[in-house]
């Protein structure tokens, strides 16, 4: 998935309007502004779209954390320079609290069947040999009972 199609999502999922938006990347260290979340949020096909670069997206990741979180001591959480699936869907976790079970009862508003087993191995170390490789339809299942659960 792309991170401007995660954005949309997620914005649609806690119905955050722009000024949260550019609160939240704020919060992740980043200063943007209206035009810039407009066109983040803005489909390929419109001439305006702008890209959100995976840097660009772990700030607002992390503005994420510390909104529903709070932060860590004084400490601002580096963001990183390239994000997958995987890693993703690990500060949608941290941001919301969420465990095992929680994440379970997500992919089932979603009508979406997923073992525990399945789930651990997504946020193991990719060094370890039962890691797996978080693939799209699994995170956009996961943002579809998101969405489910916090919209209605």
């Amino acid at each position: 998935m792309k991170n401007n199609d995660i954005l949309r999502k997620i914005r649609y999922a806690f119905d955050f309007g722009d000024d949260n938006m550019i609160k939240l990347f704020k919060l992740g260290g980043l200063e943007v502004n209206r035009a810039d979340v407009s066109d983040f949020l803005k489909k390929e096909e419109d001439e305006h779209h702008k890209p959100l670069n995976d840097r660009l997206f772990a700030h607002f990741l992390n503005g994420l954390i510390i909104h529903f979180r709070g932060t860590k001591g004084d400490e601002m959480p580096l963001a990183e320079k390239s994000l997958n699936n995987n890693i993703i869907f690990r500060k949608l976790k941290i941001a919301l609290t969420l465990n095992d079970e929680n994440i379970l009862e997500i992919f089932d508003l979603a009508s979406f069947n997923v073992s525990k087993h399945e789930l651990s191995a997504i946020f193991r170390n990719p060094s370890q040999p039962q890691y797996r490789e978080c693939k799209d339809q699994f995170l956009r299942k996961f943002l579809d009972g998101l969405a489910i659960k916090y919209r209605e």
